[in-house]
Order: C-alpha cells, then structure tokens, then sequence
C-alpha cells in the first residue's frame, strides 16, 4: 500500500493579521474547528490556514487575498498557500514544480467562508465551503436616517 507524504506550505505573512479579540494561535484553532460560529468570533482582519492531518482548513477575512495551488508530486501532494499568485509561482519555481503552474489553476479561498481541503491527492481536493459571517438581510427599518444613525454608530465604535 502507497502512504503519500502530504506538504503544506503557508507562505502567508503573519504579520498582516490584525486579531484584536484573541490570539493568532487560537484564531487558527477557530478555523481548524469548522464551526462557523467560532469564526464568527475572530474580530479583525485575518488570513488563516490550520492543518490537523489531512485536513486542512482556510478562512480570510475580505480584506485578505488567500490563493492555494495544489502540485502533484511523486511523494503525495503540496499546498501551497500564499496571498499573490506569484508567490505561489516563485515557490513552485524552487521546488522544481513550476511546470505544473498556470495562473488559472490557482484557487481563491472566499472571504467569509471556511474552506476544508482533504489531501489526498490530485487534482482540486473536492473543496468545501461554509460561510462563517452571513448577515440577515432586510434586518433594518426603512427610515434613512435611522439607518445612518446606525452605521455611523458601527463605523465610531470600530474606530474608536
């Protein structure tokens, strides 16, 4: 029986995260879980990857690009994971895989969205997605300036 190695590569800059409620080790945890619920509650701007054997899971906030690119090698798969496709060409192009490589073949993980990868092999892993921030819709009253008075409200307490 074949064991694959599976290879995951985070090329993601850490220190672009902005997690103002917890710490970036437990945001990560959040994402790992599944639970949209508990991603919910990652207050910031964030970009996050979390691996627990073959699973893999991804969640961005809209304000972070995330693109993954899974590459086919003999030893099992690799993801790569980055913020700019040429980052995840440039990794391609060291590890000697940049044949493989077509801007086209790369993915976006959504904004809002927790998506599970299963690696397991080649090609796109079957991905699932699960939206973690789906505001109800038509939750405001009519009035305009009742709806100003509320946004202005939300926009001083970010801000503040």
């Amino acid at each position: 029986m074949d064991h694959y190695i599976e290879r995951v590569v985070d090329l993601l800059e850490p220190s672009l995260n902005r997690i103002h409620n917890t710490t970036a080790d437990e945001a990560r945890q959040r994402v790992l879980s599944g639970k949209p619920e508990l991603v919910r509650e990652i207050d910031g701007s964030f970009a996050l990857l979390a691996r627990d054997g073959k699973t893999v899971r991804m969640a961005r906030s809209l304000d972070r690009p995330m693109r993954y690119f899974l590459a086919k090698r003999h030893e099992g798969p690799a993801l790569i994971v980055a913020d700019r496709i040429d980052a995840i060409y440039q990794q391609l192009k060291a590890e000697g895989l940049d044949n493989q490589f077509h801007p086209s073949y790369t993915r976006m993980v959504p904004a809002h969205y927790v998506v599970e990868i299963q690696l397991v092999g080649c090609p796109d892993p079957d991905p699932t997605y699960t939206r973690f921030f789906a505001p109800q819709r038509d939750a405001l009253p009519g009035d305009l300036d009742e709806i100003g008075r509320r946004y202005i409200g939300a926009l001083a307490g970010e801000i503040a």
